[in-house]
């Protein structure tokens, strides 16, 4: 078995999987054998296991029914059946109503169908914290809108948008609303039903569930069609034989981070590593909504530095962290969040610390034992190259 990292500080990216989740898995796994669909013993015990993750995730996310909850392969699947389902719904109108720093499957499920189908997409600004321009917002929504979908919490800031405060003008103005929620469950206190959202995307993943299964949450009487056909399982709008292993997982994932609140826990360590940062590496700034983010997610920009070249020495020390998306890693261009804040100047230089619920202080402890020393080196090599 090869090892993980020393400190793992790239939660947003993945999440470990807690281990209680992984014997739910291993004993779905080789205990139960029947596909949910049969109708036999076998299957009903299958399915049984299945609906019971069900109404697990439909506990997490604050739907008034499990039967709101589809299961799909995660937040990707989630967010492109969304979209499609919720403008084939409305017909007679072209328009999309979005950020410009959404989730990459969001920009280009939409680029496709601006693409092919001709639908006209309404990017949103934010300001230099990742706010949404509010006021632009109201001015776009209009009877050519189908549909609005905004993400509930930035994936690479931590910044939240107000998701409760934005539903009702999308649905005065005739168009549904659909929020990327793959970020804030198990992170932030979620209520479907209250917000009234149309449709929601969750990713078992990001909460210490497994990788390759996540959700979508369609409300009661929102029409819907499925992206994926042929069979009737999940009630006719996903076809293919559910992922019973994956979605019992799910299921406790979602069960452990209802009952258990880490968002003190998380606040705590992250805001003890900005203070320390801060005052140990004068210049250092903060990016997004400090007044509004996710508990555990730090965006630190180090000025003059190589974020890059500052992550394999992170790396190298046994500390795990990212320069933003996972989804973008590997690219050449920078961060399309940054770029859209108006940062075009920091992003190279930024990075990206998301915390867990098993991270510690003695890991916090070991980061800034490092960190400094690796800023320094980096602002060194770039003015050493500049020379």
């Amino acid at each position: 078995m090869v090892a993980g990292p020393a400190v793992y500080l790239d939660a947003n990216a993945t999440t470990p999987v807690d281990p209680r989740v992984a014997e739910a898995m291993f004993a779905a796994l080789t205990g139960i054998h029947g596909n949910p669909s049969s109708g036999h013993t076998a299957g009903r015990e299958a399915r049984r296991a299945v609906e019971s993750a069900r109404r697990e995730v439909a506990a997490l996310a604050g739907a008034e029914r499990p039967d709101e909850i589809v299961f799909t392969s995660g937040g990707s699947e989630s967010n492109v059946t969304a979209i499609r389902a919720a403008l084939a719904a409305r017909p007679g109108r072209r328009e999309v109503v979005t950020s410009s720093v959404e989730h990459a499957s969001v920009e280009a499920a939409l680029e496709h169908l601006a693409t092919t189908d001709g639908i006209v997409i309404r990017r949103l600004p934010v300001d230099g914290h990742g706010r949404l321009d509010l006021g632009a917002y109201r001015a776009v929504l209009g009877p050519e809108t189908a549909l609005v979908t905004l993400m509930s919490a930035n994936n690479e800031t931590g910044t939240l948008f107000p998701i409760a405060d934005l539903v009702p003008l999308a649905h005065a103005a005739g168009a549904l609303f659909h929020t990327d929620a793959v970020q804030a469950a198990g992170r932030l206190d979620l209520s479907v039903a209250t917000t009234d959202v149309d449709l929601a995307s969750f990713s078992a993943h990001k909460l210490h569930g497994p990788k390759g299964v996540g959700a979508l949450y369609v409300r009661r009487g929102t029409p819907f069609s499925s992206l994926i056909a042929g069979g009737s399982q999940e009630r006719g709008r996903r076809a293919g034989t559910e992922n019973v292993p994956g979605i019992v997982g799910f299921g406790v994932a979602a069960r452990l981070a209802l009952a258990n609140s880490e968002t003190d826990h998380l606040a705590h360590l992250r805001d003890r590593l900005e203070a320390e940062v801060l005052a140990t590496l004068p210049g250092t700034l903060v990016l997004g909504d400090r007044n509004a983010r996710l508990a555990n997610t730090a965006c630190l920009a180090f000025p003059g530095s190589y974020a890059e070249m500052m992550l394999h020495r992170l790396d190298q020390a046994g500390i795990a962290a990212s320069a933003g998306s996972a989804c973008a890693t590997g690219g050449t261009l920078p961060s399309r969040v940054l770029l859209a804040m108006g940062l075009r100047h920091l992003a190279g230089s930024t990075i990206r610390f998301s915390l867990s619920r098993f991270n510690t202080d003695a890991d916090i402890d070991r980061l800034l034992g490092v960190l400094p020393a690796i800023a320094r080196e980096a602002r060194l090599a770039i003015s050493e190259s500049a020379a």
